[in-house]
């Protein structure tokens, strides 16, 4: 009978260890979006140290990021960031990034 309950005891435990990652994945961690942030937010100091972006470029575009990052902290308030809110977000930095590359790129 010990010879059964062992394996079962760690079959039980693993699934449950596995159980708590995946809740704890669906939780409020948002690596990618803060990765995009860090990078927008790196471009943005790029262009202004370059002379791409003049300095209401720059606050316009950090206004932006402001926004985005409100929404990402809406989306955790619950503390579930769901896969609709996921889009959302990553729908705002698909914007956010666009913007920032016209702004890099537009002729004065």
């Amino acid at each position: 009978m010990e010879k059964f309950l062992i394996p079962a005891l760690r079959a039980a435990t693993l699934a449950a260890v596995l159980a708590g990652t995946t809740a704890h994945a669906a939780g409020t961690d948002t690596p990618r979006v803060d990765q995009r942030e860090k990078n927008q937010e790196r471009r943005i100091e790029q262009g202004v140290e370059s002379g791409a972006l003049n300095p209401q470029e720059a606050a316009r575009l950090e206004a932006q990021q402001n926004r985005v990052q409100r929404a990402e902290n809406r989306a955790k308030a619950d503390g579930v960031v769901t896969g609709k809110e996921r889009a959302a977000l990553h729908h705002r930095q698909d914007h956010a990034s666009s913007t920032i590359a016209r702004k890099k790129h537009n002729v004065r």
